[in-house]
């Protein structure tokens, strides 16, 4: 019987190792004794070494990379901090939408209904998402569109809302979408199917792909 480090790797080296995180399973633990099952914590059972980069939202599936060193996480850490790195999700959302574009309109948390953020054109912290429309299709007779989405920075639940704040929720989101949207799929179809950064220890470019399961 396979690990679950096994049915999850997708490359590995001395200073970082590169996982496919299922949906609904948190990236590390939450505040109460129910939400201490994540990633990180199954991860560090079969390999102490590992050591935190970033997270995905507990929804989404896909690619992460863990440091598996100091170096590995602190020069690939940077790299997320500084931009350098390339992410590329794979969504579906409800409705007909057409061509490409970009949503360029700050996402900031909503204390007044938590978790949950908003899309705020008076912010001063920018957000920028970057979409192209691939397909488009029907799920139990509802249009849908499977679409690529590009963040070119990273706030919290940011494709969410920009999706939202669109008029094409992603299908399946429990935060963002209406009852009908949420019913089409029994998950956030928000899926990280590309990665590329510097190697921390060679410097070259690296590029890391896993298929949407949807």
């Amino acid at each position: 019987m396979n690990s679950f480090l096994t049915e999850h790797l997708i490359h590995r080296d001395e200073d970082f190792m590169v996982i496919h995180k299922p949906a609904g399973l948190l990236t590390v633990p939450g505040k109460t004794a129910d939400l201490q099952d994540c990633l990180i914590n199954r991860l560090v059972k079969e390999e102490p070494k590992t050591l935190l980069i970033h997270r995905l939202d507990r929804d989404t599936s896909g690619i992460l990379v863990f440091g598996l060193s100091k170096l590995g996480q602190n020069r690939i850490s940077r790299q997320f901090q500084e931009r350098q790195t390339a992410k590329t999700y794979q969504a579906i959302v409800a409705g007909t939408l057409e061509g490409e574009g970009t949503v360029d309109v700050p996402v900031v948390y909503d204390p007044s209904r938590p978790p949950l953020h908003i899309a705020d054109p008076a912010h001063n912290k920018p957000a920028l998402t970057y979409w192209q429309a691939l397909e488009h299709f029907q799920i139990n007779g509802a249009a849908v569109t499977r679409v690529t989405l590009t963040p070119i920075t990273g706030r919290s639940h940011q494709l969410r809302v920009h999706m939202q704040y669109l008029g094409h929720p992603i299908v399946g989101d429990t935060l963002y979408a209406d009852e009908q949207q949420q019913a089409l799929m029994p998950r956030l179809c928000l899926h990280a199917e590309r990665l590329s950064f510097h190697h921390p220890k060679t410097e070259q470019a690296v590029e890391f792909t896993c298929p949407a399961p949807f």
